[in-house]
């Protein structure tokens, strides 16, 4: 039972931040290009290392 209440606090806690997060590059001047140009090489670097096992 007290396995449930910790991740109950752990998933509000989280949605918490979520929210705060997309508040706050809401209002931010990003450079979206890039961002997702990073967040596109690391899950290749994931899918690589998931299809040859290596690093």
């Amino acid at each position: 039972m007290i396995r449930f209440v910790v991740i109950a606090l752990v998933v509000v806690v989280a949605w918490i931040l979520l929210v705060k997060l997309v508040k706050n590059l809401k209002s931010a001047n990003v450079d979206w290009t890039g961002v997702t140009t990073i967040i596109g090489f690391i899950a290749l670097a994931f899918w690589l290392r998931h299809i040859t096992g290596m690093g």
